[in-house]
């Protein structure tokens, strides 16, 4: 973490998706509120539970069983045991293990929605998970085995058995068992209380989690997209006045507009000369109306998204106040599910757009003259230089693969757990499906800019000075091509560009 980091604080204030990802990268520090009548009423809600314990016959996951066993009632006597069964049994996530950035992220989407202050938990769970995020010690949690409701039981079952000492956690870069790392730490595991894991695991925090990382790609690619257009408009000798003002007024999309202005003060529109050419193809002319979808979807997303962060999401609820025990469904994930689903869409529609602008660049039949494949090898080598060939091939296949990957995962509900979850969101699914599509769509991008990039160069127009600054930018790691080489390594630098959001592109609007 960077000295004097920004401090993000939990409590019953809202937080935004940027605070989660600035928590997610380890450029923020966790904090809790100090408010002591907001601390006071989280206390409060534990010690209703434990008053319900001496005068309730029945309250589910507390003294009946989880689920479809909720018809089972659990003597007093086995009460104090039964968190522990339930992240035990829950125990058998598979698949790959989430990327620290995203564990981080589930730890801050769990202790938000705890701190809403009525999941009838102790202060000191929020501390120890507040404690978790600021020393990095991290849950290793399995990316597989979650429906989106009863919420990510299974991978959270990692962070509450990691809370009290049990399985694995990625420790200073290292795979530890947890109990050596709370050793280490000067910890003492914790003993969950009666409603505190069912707290913990009844909820949508991983969906979430995943849900603010792919917000966060998409809203940046939507910016990149927008730049690589404006880059291949000028290689390819394009047609700025797609993009007039007066045009867009005319069916004026809030997001479309904004893209299109972006394009029109890359491109200098008021200074450049009249052009020759009418019409370009859709994927330059359109392609504020493909950007203008997902900049026009920002914001739903961003309100799905973060009404789920800021909401508790765990059942049974307990008001602190009124002592009561409210039974319901928050913890379905059909909110992330569906907007997960649909910046699947919406992210592959960028793949395409910009694979067609690369297969423009490099064929002669359409490029105004650029050489073939975008080759810039001198003549005499040029019959067996290929430039961009195999280029144009990948981004073809990546773009192919995430268009497949656009098939909604909230239709595909499965009856559950004895007929009980009837019904289920499939929101992880979809939320890890969003950030498969956007992985594909980041490599497409990649190639496309390294394209435009050997396109504008080849081509050796002037260049409007935001195009200029870009390029320039850009030479300090990307030399022209000249004779072929290898350029899965470039690529992969610039995904790491892209990944960190290297590039200042657009004001925020």
């Amino acid at each position: 973490m960077p000295p004097n980091a920004p401090q993000i604080t939990f409590g019953p204030a809202p937080l935004s998706i940027e605070s989660v990802i600035a928590l997610a990268e380890r450029r923020a520090e966790p904090t809790l509120d100090t408010d002591p009548q907001w601390r006071a009423r989280i206390d409060r809600g534990a010690a209703v539970v434990d008053g319900l314990l001496d005068r309730e016959g029945q309250i589910y996951g507390i003294t009946t069983g989880y689920g479809d066993s909720c018809v089972t009632a659990i003597p007093l006597s086995q009460v104090e045991a039964l968190p522990r069964q339930l992240y035990t049994f829950h125990g058998c996530g598979l698949g790959r293990f989430l990327e620290p950035e995203a564990a981080r992220a589930v730890l801050a989407a769990r202790l938000q929605s705890l701190c809403q202050g009525v999941s009838g938990v102790r202060f000191a769970l929020l501390e120890r998970l507040q404690a978790c995020l600021r020393e990095d010690l991290l849950p290793r949690i399995p990316e597989e085995g979650s429906v989106g409701a009863s919420g990510d039981l299974t991978p959270l079952s990692y962070v509450a058995a990691m809370l009290c000492g049990e399985r694995e956690v990625l420790w200073r870069g290292e795979v530890r068992t947890t109990a050596e790392a709370l050793a280490e730490l000067g910890w003492e595991p914790l003993t969950l209380r009666p409603k505190e894991a069912l707290a913990l695991m009844n909820g949508t925090a991983v969906m979430t989690a995943l849900a603010c990382q792919a917000f966060n790609r998409a809203d940046y690619l939507l910016k990149l997209a927008t730049r690589i257009t404006a880059l291949n408009v000028t290689a390819l000798r394009g047609n700025p006045n797609h993009f007039e003002a007066r045009l867009f007024a005319a069916k004026p999309h809030p997001g479309q507009c904004r893209v299109a202005a972006w394009l029109r003060a890359d491109l200098e529109l008021e200074n450049l000369p009249p052009q020759q050419r009418l019409q370009d193809r859709y994927s330059l002319r359109c392609a504020p109306h493909v950007l203008g979808v997902l900049a026009d979807s920002i914001g739903w997303l961003r309100g799905f998204i973060e009404i789920e962060l800021n909401s508790a999401n765990d059942n049974p609820l307990i008001d602190p106040d009124a002592g009561d025990v409210m039974h319901g469904g928050h913890f379905y994930g059909g909110h992330i599910a569906f907007a997960m689903d649909s910046l699947k869409t919406l992210t592959a529609n960028v793949a395409d757009l910009l694979d067609r602008q690369l297969a423009l660049l490099v064929d002669t039949r359409y490029n105004h003259g650029l050489p073939s494949n975008l080759s810039g090898a001198p003549a005499e080598r040029a019959m067996i230089n290929h430039g961009f060939k195999a280029v144009q091939i990948g981004a073809s296949a990546w773009a192919a693969e995430a268009l497949k990957g656009t098939m909604p995962a909230s239709v595909f509900s499965r009856s559950t757990e004895c007929h009980n979850q009837d019904k289920v969101s499939m929101g992880t699914i979809a939320a890890r499906d969003a950030l498969r599509v956007l992985e594909l769509t980041e490599q497409v991008a990649a190639a496309t800019l390294l394209a435009g990039l050997q396109g504008v160069h080849l081509r050796g127009d002037p260049l409007p000075a935001p195009l200029a600054d870009m390029v320039d930018t850009l030479r300090e790691d990307f030399a022209p091509v000249v004779e072929d080489r290898a350029l899965d390594g470039e690529l992969g630098l610039c995904l790491d560009r892209i990944r960190e959001r290297y590039w200042m592109l657009y004001p925020k609007t």
